[in-house]
């Protein structure tokens, strides 16, 4: 039997209705920017596999670094114990995150990274003899699939069934340069008429929701009036961290820094699970008491895994070099070369970009999960690039070491791809 055949006999995949979709591409090997199947085609890799392998797939460095460790240490328990390779993380993330941050909180994917970030949140407030219960978020947001960050987000198609069950959220729109002070306003009443704790939101650019993305300056404001009112913020980076918006995170290209932020995806390069909250000393120290109770007492099994500690490492010095520097610049100069090219083309209805982040509009109806949706998925493979359409949204985020080369193949295959709509 192939895999393919195998796999549909136990196996269970996300996003995916297998009564509408039960085959799935095996592949065998990844190696850079390619993926191999089990039937000798190849893809580019042009979406990082969910924007994790920033480096390329089985980087030699990163694999050369984790193999050394493992003939060391393996996995201990966090709790009570710490180990080299934790230590040295949170020292070089300190270095590299925005100014305000100071301690660091290791679980398992960015999903439980946003709900560390939630509970943090709540717990400050409920440590220092205030209830606040309401959070705000972003309309459209996506922060996860547990239940803090289900109730964050704003994109039904995830949440249906669950939405009874979840923490009370108002939303806001996302600033165009336009609307900012009409959500300044919003933001006002909201706070004047609810007990807020958090203001949860991806910074820049909101992933699931098709790349959509947002003002800076209004999202300044809106942090500038959340800390007015002691209300925390939390920045979920988990998409947008580790270089992809021109910095190594998008919290860097605002005035007002978040009090947490959440990490995940390329944090570990996409070699190994681990996820990361960090957060301001001011946080931390509404924790320390000498009633217990007041402790975060949340944990992961694989918390700090030193594995995965490892594998950040080594993407971070990966991230820091020259060489991934410089191509940070040349894909964001190609991705604006290519805007231009494509921009006025009749099947495209709005491009836009930030940093290597690219997403075009299609000039068509489609739905986020449609049989339209579904042809351009499969058109893309077929012809060697591995992208994932959000609905009428085709967004390119690729590994920072991929070539001129695959990148005119993607762009390439995309312009192919709207002849046949």
């Amino acid at each position: 039997m192939t895999l393919k055949e195998r796999d549909k006999k136990h196996l269970w995949h996300p996003l995916t209705q297998h009564q509408l979709h039960p085959e799935n591409i095996a592949i065998v090997k990844a190696n850079g920017c390619t993926l191999y199947d089990e039937d000798g085609n190849t893809y580019i890799d042009a979406i990082a596999s969910w924007y994790t392998c920033m480096y390329g797939h089985c980087n030699p460095y990163i694999t050369k670094k984790v193999a050394e460790q493992m003939q060391t240490l393996d996995q201990i328990v966090f709790s009570s114990l710490t180990h080299e390779p934790a230590v040295k993380l949170s020292e070089a993330l300190i270095d590299i995150l925005p100014d305000n941050q100071e301690k660091i909180f290791f679980s398992d994917n960015g999903s439980t990274s946003v709900e560390v970030g939630i509970k943090m949140a709540l717990q400050y407030h409920f440590n220092r003899n205030e209830k606040r219960n309401v959070l705000i978020a972003f309309e459209d947001g996506f922060h996860g699939d547990t239940f803090g960050a289900m109730s964050v987000s704003g994109l039904s198609v995830y949440n249906g069934p669950f939405e009874d069950f979840f923490i009370e959220v108002k939303r806001i729109p996302t600033p165009n340069g336009t609307s900012n002070d009409e959500i300044l306003n919003q933001l006002k009443t909201i706070s004047e008429n609810n007990k807020v704790a958090a203001f949860v939101y991806e910074p820049l650019v909101q992933g699931a929701a098709a790349m959509k993305m947002h003002d800076a300056e209004g999202l300044d404001a809106i942090l500038e009036f959340c800390k007015t009112q002691n209300i925390i913020t939390v920045a979920d980076e988990v998409m947008t961290g580790f270089g992809k918006t021109g910095k190594h995170f998008a919290s860097l290209h605002l005035n007002n820094q978040p009090d947490i932020i959440c990490l995940g995806k390329a944090l570990t390069a996409g070699l190994l699970p681990m996820a990361i909250t960090s957060c301001a000393q001011e946080i931390y120290n509404a924790f320390l008491s000498n009633d217990i109770t007041k402790g975060f007492f949340h944990g992961h099994t694989y918390s700090a895994n030193p594995l995965a500690c490892t594998t950040a490492l080594a993407g971070i010095e990966l991230l820091q070099s020259e060489d991934i520097q410089q191509n940070i610049k040349r894909i964001i100069a190609s991705h604006q070369d290519f805007g231009e090219r494509i921009k006025n083309h009749p099947k495209v209805a709005k491009i836009r970009q930030t940093g290597i982040i690219f997403a075009l509009d299609l000039d068509v109806q489609m739905e986020r999960y449609g049989n339209l949706r579904d042809q351009l998925f499969k058109f893309f493979m077929n012809n060697g690039v591995f992208l994932r359409p959000l609905g009428n949204t085709i967004y390119i985020l690729a590994p920072y070491v991929i070539t001129d080369g695959e990148l005119e193949k993607i762009y390439k295959v995309i312009e192919a791809a709207l002849v046949t709509l």
